[in-house]
Order: C-alpha cells, then sequence, then structure tokens
C-alpha cells in the first residue's frame, strides 16, 4: 500500500534525500520510495503497478507546477529533471520503463506464465505510444477534443510558458555550474518535443497510427471473450486471468485518452466495444479507484495539493487553525492562477 506524502515541503525532500546518501555518496533506501507529479502520465502507470502489486512505498509528490523537477536537488537525483524516480535499496531508476521492468523482475514471478510472452507484446506495443504527444498536441490543439478535461486555459498560456520555462532552465544552469550541462540539455529536448508536437501533420500521423494499436487490443479482447462465452463466468483481462503489467499500460492509456477528449474517437457508440467494456470494468477496480480515480479532476488532484504545500511552506508555526483554514483558501486561490500558467508544460 503507498504512502503519499501530499505536503513535503522540497527543503524536507531534500533532507529525506540527504539522509539516505552514505559517505561513499551511493543512496541507499531499504523501502521502494517514488518521485512523482500526480498528472504526470509515466507516474501514473508506476503508481498503479506499484499497488496492483500490493507493495509498501512511500511517494513523494515533485510538483510540476512548481518546477520542482527542474530544482538542484532533484535534478541531482535524475539528470533528465524528469518523474518518475524509484529508488530501492542501491537502486535509482529514472526511466518509466526501466522502472516497470525492475518491479516485474523483483517484485513478479511470470516469466513461467503460458501469457508471458502476450503481456510482454501488449506491454511494449503500449509502451510505445508518444503519450507526450498526444498530451501536448492536444493542449495546443483542442479543435480535435472532445469533452476534454484539459482547462480552457491552458492552450492560451502554454505557449508563453514555454519560453519561460526555456528561461528558467537556462538561469538555472547559470546558478548551478555542476548541473550545467543537464540543464541545457534538458533546454534542448524540450525546445524539440514541443516543436514537434506543435505540428498538426504529426500529430494527426501519430493519432492514425493509435488506430492501429487499439485495433489490435479489441481484437485481443475479442479474443478474451471467445474464451469464456458463457455470460456470468470468469472475467479475464487483456491477456488472460490475471490483471497484468501490460493491463496496467492499458488501464492508464485509456484513461488518459478520456482527460484528452480523445475517448469518443476511439471508442463508444458501437466502436470497439470491447474495449469499452474493459474501460468500463477498469475505472471501477478497487485499486485504480485508490490510485488514479481523481487524476482526471485537477482541482482534487493537482490545484489543492499544490494549494496546501504553498500554505505549509508560508504559514508560521504559531498560526492557528483558522487562520490556516484561511490560507488554505488563499493559498488555492493563488496556486489556481499560478497554475493555469503552469500545468502540463514541464
Amino acid at each position: 500500500m503507498a504512502v503519499e506524502n501530499i505536503g513535503e515541503s522540497l527543503d524536507e525532500k531534500e533532507i529525506l534525500l540527504q539522509k539516505d546518501v552514505q559517505d561513499t555518496g551511493e543512496i541507499v533506501q531499504s523501502k521502494l520510495t517514488l518521485y512523482h507529479w500526480t498528472q504526470s502520465f509515466s507516474s501514473q502507470k508506476v503508481r498503479l503497478a506499484i499497488a496492483e502489486k500490493g507493495l509498501e512505498c512511500e511517494e513523494y509528490d515533485v510538483s510540476l507546477p512548481l518546477s520542482e523537477h527542474n530544482e538542484p536537488w532533484f535534478m541531482r537525483l535524475n539528470p533528465a529533471g524528469e518523474v518518475p524516480v524509484l529508488v530501492y535499496k542501491d537502486a535509482v531508476i529514472c526511466d518509466p520503463t526501466q522502472i516497470l521492468e525492475y518491479l516485474e523482475k523483483n517484485f513478479c514471478d511470470d516469466e513461467g506464465s503460458p501469457y508471458y510472452h502476450r503481456v510482454q507484446h501488449y506491454r511494449e506495443l503500449l509502451d510505445s505510444l508518444q503519450m507526450d504527444a498526444y498530451t501536448h498536441g492536444c493542449i495546443l490543439h483542442p479543435e480535435i477534443t472532445v469533452d476534454s478535461h484539459i482547462p480552457a486555459y491552458a492552450t492560451t498560456h502554454i505557449r508563453t510558458q514555454i519560453g519561460n520555462t526555456e528561461s528558467e532552465l537556462k538561469k538555472l544552469a547559470e546558478e548551478n555550474p555542476e548541473l550545467k550541462e543537464a540543464y541545457i540539455a534538458k533546454q534542448r529536448r524540450l525546445k524539440s518535443k514541443l516543436f514537434d508536437h506543435d505540428n498538426m501533420k504529426y500529430l494527426k500521423k501519430l493519432l492514425d497510427e493509435l488506430e492501429n494499436v487499439l485495433d489490435q487490443v479489441e481484437t485481443e479482447l475479442q479474443r478474451r471473450c471467445e474464451e469464456t462465452p458463457e455470460e456470468g463466468s470468469h472475467q479475464t483481462w487483456l491477456c488472460g486471468e490475471f490483471f497484468s503489467i501490460a493491463d496496467v499500460s492499458l488501464a492508464v492509456t485509456l484513461h488518459r485518452l478520456k482527460f484528452l477528449g480523445l475517448s469518443r474517437r476511439y471508442w463508444g457508440n458501437g466502436l470497439r466495444v470491447n474495449l469499452e467494456t474493459y474501460y468500463e470494468r477498469v475505472v471501477n477496480r478497487q485499486t485504480f479507484r485508490r490510485v488514479l480515480g481523481q487524476v482526471n479532476n485537477i482541482l482534487i488532484s493537482a490545484v489543492l495539493p499544490t494549494a496546501f504545500r504553498v500554505a505549509r511552506k508560508k504559514a508560521p508555526t504559531f498560526v492557528g487553525a483558522t487562520l490556516f483554514i484561511g490560507l488554505i483558501g488563499g493559498a488555492t486561490y493563488l496556486a489556481f492562477s499560478y497554475f493555469k500558467k503552469r500545468l502540463l508544460v514541464a
């Protein structure tokens, strides 16, 4: 069961990180520790995988709206400046695909399963999707979406924020010469990535390719239905009777497409009925509800945690409960205003 530390301040995270560094300079954690952000697609996959395995894990949110992923303490942990990052014993794993592989290797015994190769195939297929391109593309071009959960202000502010983020990284590179190369590399990646994601021709190509991937998934789900044809019989998932790591990837992918306003394009109203039924089952799954039930609600999953973070960092120790609640309200408003400029860009 994951324990999430929503209110951890940046200074507290630095102290926690330093406590886990031995004299040799190596990070040693005896328990799973995950640095993530709620709205990060890759973070969502890792968090759901950990929950499905029933693993104890301490979670620390690295706020993208507050640019904590660009702070020196986090860049030292992951020079790419991206979430999620998993720390366990002497391992620090920064790539989401490698994190999932590590979890499968160390906390799973499915290699002997008859479904192993099927699971690997669909996991690799789904993990190849460029979800960051879908996300940025739908923000920059909301005309391609229907019933999107993305706030309307995101499109207005994102282009300005791109420039601000580049300036911020440049300044941080100057202030932290030991991390200069890492900051410059991140600045270049961000600029190149968002240039591609603003290209409608490129975006349409990716969305068309997604059609082919989901067709394969629909066919596989149909095979599961044919294997258990009797109504009321035991329900199966993508690759078999158990909820696999491929299901983790598919579940989070479908939830992100719903958030982006792309679900109507890919399922519903008689289109890919197996996929539609699958998604309805997934969102009612206990682990999914616990971990990702509110992630598509921007106010609950991102704005309020940011507000609490701001209030906690600013409130003096002698402030009474009533005044603290007032600060929370004010911080919520300030965070919401700030968040309008920062969400989904980093």
